[in-house]
């Protein structure tokens, strides 16, 4: 640790004297530090090799591949983070009248027109921070939809695949529906006749990723949309998967009514550690009025923030969203434009189709015979069965191959699974020393299953208590001063 390092003396900086004159005295005695403030006292050279030294230890996008399926940890480009630090979007303060941040305000207005563009729905909301963040605003407006249009307060039911993410019930139950389970087929799309056992006048509607959870296209999804809302309900998007259909399919196109973008992982701002992130909400002509406020709206060449939303399900973010990832993503769609965002979608199920193609006859793949998108499913089962080696134990040695391990043991429906996402970023080089890693690893499992069983080996740490580490949290550090 950088403490372990410290010397009496040593400095890494040298301040100015101070020009201003001691206010100390205007604090009230009870807020004043009595002793010295203890800081590590290290040379700049010896602090900027530790910090160096420590990212040597991490994992990062910019190391190497980040196969997590369904998280779509794709390659953040540099040109995002240097028009997010642009002087008008960096340095501006979100309590500035609406006059003096225009340009903030118009390029928050278009991103918002990008969006419902390529996503078919009439209206989007930027505030909300995060995909699940997203998923509470849009179940939101969904019950805002049926307190207004329902009287009789019966539409307490949200239907969810059991393939979804965990997010989606987990949203649905915030908002105090109660969610009901819909049965997948052995191709991995959803059971419409288990679905409509379970439509009836209670149903206030239905969660769906598409692509799914399992990356594959829901090829009924027009009659799906078509059931639920004959019963009443409306019917959500998680976007989770735009990745895969950009400039391809519109979900607004489909008869989805709300759906959110991950704006962290479709379009390529950074992804991480709970944020910061960004999960807009788009919505049809029914749900519109119910977004949150304010609304970026034109009138003329002047852009406002309206506030007099009366229908509104209320503010669903501190000021306005997490600016600096929209200025990311703005970027990101300028850059591509709308032919080079479906080359993106084209690529990355190009990507996915070879991983699984190279990899199928080494692990188990229960949808090799269907038609994949963004990210391939495999399976450890047949390795546990004969050789007592688990997903965990691949993930954990793949790590020794210099790879971040892929998703493990999700979507829930299939056993021991791995959910592998190379995105479109990925060039063949890349794609081939990961199959090549994993086909070894699978060797391995049958000629020396112990050295998998006991990964990672090349790590500072060797294998974690991951279960332990779970239940017996503790992110303190205590350091003996003495």
């Amino acid at each position: 640790m950088i403490f372990d390092k410290s010397k009496s003396g040593r400095r890494a900086y040298s301040l100015p004297s101070c020009d201003v004159p001691d206010a100390t005295n205007k604090i009230s005695e009870k807020y004043r530090r009595n002793e010295k403030v203890e800081l590590p006292e290290v040379s700049e050279n010896e602090l900027q090799r530790h910090m160096v030294n420590l990212s040597a230890k991490n994992y990062h996008i910019d190391k190497n591949m980040y196969p997590l399926g369904s998280c779509t940890m794709k390659f953040n480009p540099k040109v995002n983070e240097l028009t997010s630090r642009m002087a008008g979007f960096a340095q501006i303060h979100p309590l500035q009248v609406d006059e003096q941040v225009q340009g903030a305000l118009e390029m928050m207005y278009e991103l918002q027109h990008f969006l419902a563009e390529i996503s078919g729905m009439k209206a989007v909301s930027l505030q909300p921070a995060a995909g699940a963040h997203g998923e509470f605003t849009g179940i939101m407006t969904i019950m805002k939809y049926h307190e207004k249009n329902d009287p009789t307060g019966k539409r307490k039911k949200i239907l969810v695949p059991n393939s979804a993410h965990g997010t989606n019930p987990a949203s649905a139950a915030m908002c105090g529906f109660k969610v009901v389970s819909v049965n997948s087929l052995d191709n991995g799309q959803v059971d419409i006749e288990d679905l409509k056992t379970k439509l009836d006048d209670e149903i206030a509607g239905m969660m769906l990723t598409n692509p799914n959870t399992v990356g594959i296209f829901e090829t009924k999804i027009e009659e799906i949309c078509r059931l639920v809302h004959e019963a009443g309900g409306l019917m959500y998007m998680d976007g989770a998967n735009l990745n895969a259909i950009m400039g391809i399919a519109r979900p607004g196109d489909m008869g989805f009514d709300v759906m959110h973008f991950n704006l962290h992982k479709t379009f390529s701002t950074p992804h991480g550690g709970g944020g910061p992130g960004s999960g807009p909400v788009g919505v049809n002509d029914k749900l519109k009025d119910f977004l949150p406020k304010p609304v970026i709206t034109k009138n003329g060449s002047t852009y406002v923030l309206k506030c007099d939303c009366t229908e509104s399900i209320g503010r669903m973010h501190g000021f306005w969203g997490n600016f600096g990832i929209l200025v990311r993503a703005y970027t990101y769609i300028k850059q591509h434009g709308s032919k080079g965002l479906r080359e993106i979608s084209e690529n990355a199920i190009i990507n996915a189709n070879y991983i699984l193609n190279r990899l199928k006859d080494y692990y188990d793949a229960p949808y090799a015979n269907e038609k994949i998108m963004h990210e391939a499913i495999l399976s450890s089962h047949t390795l546990k069965k004969n050789h007592d080696v688990s997903t965990l134990d691949v993930a954990k040695r793949l790590m020794d191959y210099n790879f971040h391990p892929p998703t493990v043991y999700f979507p829930l429906i299939v056993h021991e699974c791995l959910m592998v996402e190379p995105t479109e970023s990925e060039a063949i080089e890349n794609l081939d020393a990961f199959c090549d890693a994993m086909i070894q690893i699978s060797n391995e499992a049958k000629t020396n299953p112990e050295l998998v069983k006991n990964a990672p080996h090349t790590l500072a740490t060797g294998r974690l208590d991951d279960a332990y580490a779970a239940k017996n949290i503790n992110v303190c550090c205590f350091v003996d001063w003495d």
